[in-house]
């Protein structure tokens, strides 16, 4: 089975440390699915103040864990590359935020493709924590070239 590190990864998509939420994806179905792989840890940056007392992963950061799964999966599956594409969202819909999610754990952001060819891409997103869901939504994407006038 097919494993992207996050060296692949940062091949796939343009994000870069603070905002790289992914780090390994795994269980790939080129162009269907994929897994993403989060480990959360206490040296994140917006735990300094989400919150200091009480840790908490930001939903907004959840939701664009998901949207980058997508992203490095329909880049793997299409064969692209990230130094001349930007992914850029369209919409966020159905989006539910279930349990906290705190440092220690590791999200596995289930990814599957509702729609999708070339530039606009349609996916449903599941994000859970030791099984148990802790966050879900669906979420549209577009794939542009970076020199491209917006």
């Amino acid at each position: 089975m097919k494993i992207v590190d996050i060296k692949e990864i940062q091949n796939l998509i343009p994000h870069r440390y603070p905002m790289l939420l992914v780090d390994r994806l795994e269980n790939i179905v080129e162009g269907e699915s994929a897994t993403g792989i989060k480990n959360v840890t206490m040296n994140e940056w917006f735990f300094q103040g989400h919150f200091p007392d009480n840790p908490v992963m930001p939903g907004v950061l959840i939701v664009e864990a998901m949207a980058q799964t997508a992203g490095a999966l329909v880049m793997y599956s299409t064969k692209k590359e990230a130094s001349d594409k930007l992914v850029y969202f369209m919409s966020i819909s159905e989006a539910k935020f279930r349990k906290p999610v705190l440092p220690g754990d590791t999200l596995h952001i289930h990814v599957t493709k509702e729609k999708g060819r070339d530039p606009i891409w349609k996916f449903s997103g599941r994000a859970e924590v030791d099984g148990t869901l802790v966050s879900e939504s669906v979420f549209t994407a577009m794939i542009v070239d970076k020199n491209n006038d917006q």
